[in-house]
């Protein structure tokens, strides 16, 4: 996903369409949640305050890089949005990378969202929807190694400061992005996610909380790391 990224940050024309608009901006999902409260369409509300005190707690991260973004200090580019190792082909022989797929989310983006995405779903330590929360943390060697690849690709040199220095909160966000989504869904009555069992989106939202917790313990390590990385490149 580094090269892919590297390969659009110079792409000609205008601004690409967004397929799918705000899908990536935190607040909006932020404020979807805060009607589902106030609405408590499937009458779950009474039932979820830890979780949605804790989404309420930390709404002050859905605007950090949309801040960044207004004053100029990260960039929008062109972005996968979906950056799970599951749209990415692998070489059966030698394990590497032969090409990105699922590009039907490709549209303006930050290039922290994509990075984010990857910590989320590739340095985590189980399922996303593991029914116990507590198995739930960030596998610093992963985010290391997503560190070292993401880095050390092109698009190690078109990154800034400021972007390089938020690559661990960018886990942390879309961690929280995606637990304020599966909150909101299941206070609507679970209408966008597919779902197993009735408590499948809370599972989900108390992993995805349980995961944010972590790489907020984690916040100094991960620093460390993306330091140590780049001074190596």
């Amino acid at each position: 996903f580094g090269p892919f990224q590297a390969q659009l940050a110079d792409l000609p024309g205008g601004r690409l369409h967004e397929t799918i608009p705000n899908f990536h901006h935190t607040r909006s999902r932020f404020e979807n949640l805060r009607r589902a409260v106030k609405e408590n369409t499937a009458g779950r509300v009474s039932e979820v305050k830890a979780e949605i005190d804790f989404a309420f707690a930390h709404e002050a991260d859905a605007d950090r890089l949309l801040a960044l973004q207004a004053k100029g200090e990260i960039s929008e580019r062109v972005t996968h949005n979906d950056t799970k190792i599951n749209n990415v082909m692998l070489d059966d022989v030698t394990g590497r990378t032969v090409a990105v797929i699922d590009l039907d989310t490709i549209m303006p983006g930050l290039p922290l969202y994509d990075f984010g995405e990857m910590v989320r779903t590739s340095a985590s330590s189980t399922f996303e929807d593991d029914p116990n929360p507590a198995n739930m943390r960030v596998q610093l060697p992963y985010f290391r190694a997503l560190v070292e690849g993401y880095l050390g690709s092109p698009v190690g040199s078109v990154l800034n400061a400021t972007e390089r220095a938020h690559l661990g909160f960018a886990g942390q966000l879309m961690t929280y992005e995606n637990g304020i989504r599966f909150l909101t869904d299941y206070l609507q009555g679970d209408v966008y996610y597919k779902i197993k069992h009735p408590r499948h989106n809370l599972e989900r939202c108390r992993t995805q909380f349980a995961l944010v917790a972590s790489i907020e313990a984690a916040r100094d390590e991960m620093a460390a790391i993306v330091q140590e990385v780049f001074a190596r490149r």
